[in-house]
Formats: structure tokens, C-alpha cells, sequence
């Protein structure tokens, strides 16, 4: 789940809002029309209102950018708010989020296998779609029923990126732990996993996005538990802290199913990091149960928290339900991040005096294994990996 805040410039041939996997898709979407100078493509968001407000606000500026470009739209957005997308005057046409990745969508040749560009991480979707039915959702009705990518494919573009230069491998979709129950055998995710460790004795590191706890087979576990090569880094579907509002959203797991996971895990690695989704002003959400969603925080140790104040969705069961005031979701919103941040502050300045394995990114920064942010020295190359030990902490960079 992404607030769709992940924009790329204006002025890039394909502009990406929200999550990992609309990331993953853009940079095959962008080696599909490396050819189209005149084409701009808005790969949207509809998770909440405000993704699909900076939609709207990235179709405009794209247009500002590129007044005689094609402009088309695809996305959840162009699913769910079809229409009116395009109604917008600076839409030329809208691709369905099924066929983005056909070049034949785009009304440009067909290429042979795309090359990837050079990236410090490779985004690699193995899964897309939900075939779950959360109340607050609206992805299943932009995305479709879960598909996976089988093993065989998956290792070919694990190859791919490896052989153009990425230093570490990033597994995402929309219900990730979904993954494989539409392939033969219904392998589980763990499976999948322990084949890219075994073909690739090379890779460094693997990081996953997004899981549902209540779907982390043994397998999965085991490699969070033990590989070094698997990043201490789990960031959990999880929503909310409180069992009643868990579920009138109609989540599989409850409170204590979620903090067990996490105690078991850090009792075999204890520098794992934890992040996680959180919805805040949920319909029916009560005073007791939003201080339930703020002490999780403390309890899992959230140091990676995504907090979404929650909008009503088209077509979904809890934009029927009572609904809360605006003022009152930003003010619960604005606790959750309040209480995020201090958590967050709080671990990165246990970390100094630390040595990290940090990868480095272009922007003069990299990203240790455990996810925290880190100054990396004048000159370092991109995709490097080197040992830092931070001396201190500066708005929330150890340097």
C-alpha cells in the first residue's frame, strides 16, 4: 500500500506514483517507448484521495512540461477513476493497467527483450492483483485477481539485473505473500526466495516489500531468521493495532498473531527493522481503539511506518460505513507519525557507533541493510556496498 507519493520529474517520459510495484512496471514501461520523444505516461495511484489528487496534479504539470506530447494514463487510477481522468482536457487516451506492459498498448514497435537500465536496486515484480477483499481497498478492482510470475521467470530477470550491474534485488507485487498459490504445485513464497539464494551465489542482498504476517510460511521465516544475504528488514501489511477494527476491515490476522511473528523473528535476529502500514480514522474507529493502533507502535518497534489517514474508496464496503470527520483522521494521522518519528529517532541514534553495511545511491547517501539512511563519503560510485560507522545523527541521516 502507497500514499502515491513516489513521483517521478515532470519532465521523464514516464511519470510513477505510489507503490513499488507501479515502480518496477514504469522502468519496463519506459524501455517499451525509449523510442517515443513525443510520448508522456502517467503510471497513476488510486489507493487513497490524495494519491489520486497528485495524479491529477502530475497529468498537469506533465502537460505543462510537454504541451505537444501524447499524453496517456494508465495505473489503478485509470481503472478505478476511469472517467473521470478522461474527462481531463490534457489526457490524450487511457491504457488499461492489464496492458501497460504490451507494447502494442502504446502504439509503438514491438522490442525484443528489454535491457534494463542501471539501477543500485532492482525492483523485480513476482506477483500483481489481490484476490482478497480488505473493506477499505480499492487496488483489487485497478489490479485484478493475484497472478504470479513463475520461479523460471523470476530467475531470468533476477539474471538480468545482476548481469547490468544492480546490487541488490527488491521482490514486490501487491500481495506478495500471495504469491504462487494460481501456479502449479501452489509453491509458497519461501520457495521462491530460497531458489534466487541458490541460483545466485553472487547476490549480496534481497529485500522484500510489502508482506501480510499471517502469510509467511516457514520457509520465508527461516530465511529471515538465518540468511545473512536477506535483509533485516520486514515491513508488514498491518493496518491497524486493534482486533475489532482489524476485523470490520477484514484482515486475516489479529494484534497478538502480529507482535508473536515480530518477537520470534528478532529472538533469532535481533537487528531486524520493522515498518509497516497504518491506516488512522478508520470508520468506527473509537478513542481506545486509535490508542491501541499508537502503543503497537511502541510494541513491534515501528521504525518504518507508512501512516495513511484513511479516505473512503469507490465501490468499497467501508465508504459505507459511519464515517469520521476529516479534522479528527489528520489529527490521529498526525499522532501516528508524531509517535513513528520519535520511535524512528530513537533507533537511528542506537545505530551510531554502529558499523553498517551501507549500499550507496547517487545522491551523495546510500541505505544500510536495515533500511536506515546513511552519508556515504564525497565520490562513492553508485550500487557500491561499504562498511560505515556513523559517527552522529543529522534530521534523521547518521553520518
Amino acid at each position: 500500500m502507497s500514499d502515491g507519493t513516489a513521483v517521478a520529474p515532470a519532465h521523464d517520459r514516464v511519470i510513477s506514483l505510489g507503490c513499488r510495484l507501479n515502480i518496477a512496471e514504469s522502468e519496463r514501461i519506459r524501455m517499451l517507448v525509449a523510442d517515443e520523444d513525443d510520448l508522456v505516461i502517467i503510471n497513476s495511484c488510486a489507493v487513497t484521495m490524495e494519491a489520486v489528487r497528485q495524479t491529477r496534479q502530475a497529468i498537469r504539470r506533465a502537460r505543462r512540461a510537454k504541451p505537444g506530447a501524447r499524453l496517456l494514463v494508465t495505473g489503478c487510477a485509470a481503472e478505478v477513476e476511469r472517467d473521470q481522468l478522461s474527462a481531463m482536457p490534457e489526457v490524450d487516451g487511457i491504457v488499461a493497467n492489464a496492458q501497460k506492459l504490451d507494447a502494442r498498448a502504446w502504439n509503438v514497435p514491438e522490442r525484443g527483450e528489454p535491457t534494463p537500465s542501471k539501477h543500485t536496486r532492482a525492483f523485480i515484480a513476482v506477483q500483481n492483483g489481490c484476490d482478497h477483499a480488505c473493506t477499505f481497498c480499492v487496488i483489487p478492482q485497478g489490479r485484478g485477481q493475484s497472478v504470479s510470475l513463475a520461479i523460471s521467470s523470476v530467475l531470468r530477470e533476477v539474471e538480468r539485473h545482476l548481469h547490468h550491474g544492480a546490487s541488490e534485488v527488491v521482490l514486490t507485487g501487491v500481495d506478495v505473500t500471495s504469491w504462487g498459490h494460481d501456479l502449479l504445485r501452489a509453491p509458497k513464497l519461501g520457495e521462491l526466495v530460497s531458489s534466487i539464494f541458490d541460483a545466485f551465489p553472487e547476490l549480496q542482498r534481497l529485500r522484500m516489500s510489502s508482506l501480510d504476517g499471517v502469510e509467511i510460511d516457514p520457509v520465508l521465516f527461516e530465511l529471515f531468521a538465518s540468511e545473512k544475504r536477506m535483509m533485516p528488514h520486514l515491513h508488514l501489511s498491518l493496518q491497524h493495532g486493534a482486533d475489532l477494527i482489524l476485523k470490520r476491515m477484514k484482515r486475516r490476522h489479529n494484534r497478538a498473531s502480529a507482535v508473536e511473528l515480530i518477537q520470534q523473528l528478532r529472538e533469532r535476529r535481533p537487528e531486524l527493522a520493522v515498518g509497516a502500514d497504518i491506516i488512522a480514522g478508520f470508520p468506527t474507529e473509537g478513542a481506545e481503539h486509535h490508542e491501541q493502533n499508537r502503543s503497537i507502535i511502541s510494541e513491534l518497534h515501528i521504525v518504518h511506518g507508512h501512516i495513511f489517514p484513511y479516505s473512503p474508496r469507490p465501490g468499497t464496503s467501508a465508504a459505507r460505513m459511519p464515517q469520521h470527520d476529516k479534522s479528527l483522521i489528520k489529527a490521529r494521522a498526525g499522532q501516528l507519525r508524531a509517535d513513528v518519528a520519535k520511535a524512528r529517532n530513537n533507533w537511528l541514534a542506537e545505530l551510531v557507533g554502529k558499523p553498517l553495511h551501507v549500499l550507496a545511491e547517487s545522491d551523495g547517501t546510500g541505505y544500510a541493510e536495515n533500511f536506515a539512511r546513511v552519508a556515504v563519503p564525497p565520490g562513492t560510485a553508485r550500487g557500491t556496498i561499504l562498511t560505515i560507522t556513523p559517527t552522529s545523527l543529522t534530521q534523521g541521516l547518521l553520518t
